[in-house]
């Protein structure tokens, strides 16, 4: 039986990654070549392995590999690229559509791959729609697959920049009594979107793109006015938002970019009456070409077991009580309705 030889070509657009997975007078090449037979050529961002189709498959995975953890270290350590060349050996070969699905790695080794149908339509409809909206529970990888989708988008040049928002609501409590300066007073608000890109991206590295303007964590407020070229946007908590700023944020969209807008409309933060601008979006945009909406629910909760069990019981209880009989006692509204021990009553109220 003949085995018809393939060749793949791998875009590695950043010269110091390229030069991490080549080594030193392409010393890592070498050794690949060596132990997977096939045959491997780095050609400015080009990366062009031809062989069998199964080596092939296997030395793409571990290219991939080598690719997530390139920045923690200035050369691939010899014991650490014999562990991830062992892996790849000993790891079923992926078929085509599996590779597809490979989304990125972390900076730990570890491949980010869609876990649920659901998160399989996700990451299609990132790569196919300008603008895409996810809606659904906590714990769905909405946020995490987002940022992953954006990182690699980064990472291979389609896009100069990548922008993390989201709006600054309290969430019950309130920004004006927080301690610090504005950006220590919103921080908080932006910490898991910074934990996600640094599963991503090791901090050093993240840290340089950040001075250099290639990434961007910053309040929802921050992008009036902004018009957005050549950008992958991700809007996390987009629950939050009120219809203007969802609008607002829409219309940001320049020349070259898309954006992903997630939100969870069971936990909407916002003031009583407000009504939250990701159900005004999905109504007005709904059937809109070049607009995708994914949703998601229990069942592609990833993380503790527990938590889709947590989900499901709120959603039987919300069934049986109606919503108008769910009233939450607030500490500064149903314990305390004067003013603050302590505080004048000026001071007392948010003037915000």
């Amino acid at each position: 039986m003949t085995v018809h030889a393939q060749e793949i070509t791998i875009l590695i657009p950043d010269p110091d990654e390229m030069m991490f997975v080549t080594g030193t007078n392409d010393q890592n090449i070498d050794r690949i070549e060596r132990e997977f037979g096939v045959k491997v050529i780095s050609r400015g961002a080009e990366l062009r392995i031809s062989g069998e189709p199964a080596a092939v498959a296997r030395v793409s995975e571990l290219v991939t590999a080598m690719r997530g953890i390139s920045g923690r270290d200035q050369d691939l350590r010899k014991p650490i690229l014999e562990r991830l060349i062992g892996e790849a050996k000993e790891a079923p070969v992926a078929a085509p559509e599996e590779m597809r699905e490979q989304v990125a790695t972390t900076t730990s080794g570890k491949r980010i791959r869609p876990q649920s149908e659901n998160q399989r339509k996700y990451i299609e409809a990132i790569r196919s729609s300008d603008l895409v909206f996810a809606i659904g529970v906590a714990g769905t990888g909405k946020s995490f697959l987002a940022v992953a989708m954006g990182v690699q988008a980064l990472r291979d040049r389609r896009v100069s920049r990548l922008i993390l928002t989201r709006p600054a609501v309290e969430a019950g409590e309130r920004l004006g009594f927080l301690p610090g300066d504005l950006r220590e007073k919103v921080d908080p608000y932006l910490r898991p979107l910074y934990d996600a890109l640094y599963d991503l991206m090791p901090p050093e590295r993240s840290a340089r793109a950040m001075e250099r303007g290639e990434i961007e964590v910053a309040p929802l407020g921050y992008m009036r006015g902004r018009t957005l070229n050549e950008a992958f946007i991700i809007l996390d908590e987009a629950q939050n938002t009120t219809p203007g700023q969802m609008k607002m944020f829409l219309t940001r969209l320049g020349y070259g970019s898309q954006a992903v807008v997630t939100g969870d409309v069971t936990q909407i933060d916002l003031g009583p009456g407000q009504p939250s601008g990701l159900l005004a979006a999905r109504t007005v945009l709904e059937g809109v070409e070049g607009i995708s909406f994914v949703d998601f629910d229990e069942r592609d909760v990833i993380r503790h077991e527990l938590v889709a069990r947590i989900v499901r019981a709120y959603e039987r209880h919300q069934k049986v009580v109606p919503p108008g009989a769910q009233t939450e006692a607030r500490s500064d509204e149903v314990e305390h309705p004067g003013p603050k021990r302590g505080v004048p009553p000026s001071e007392g109220r948010n003037t915000e």
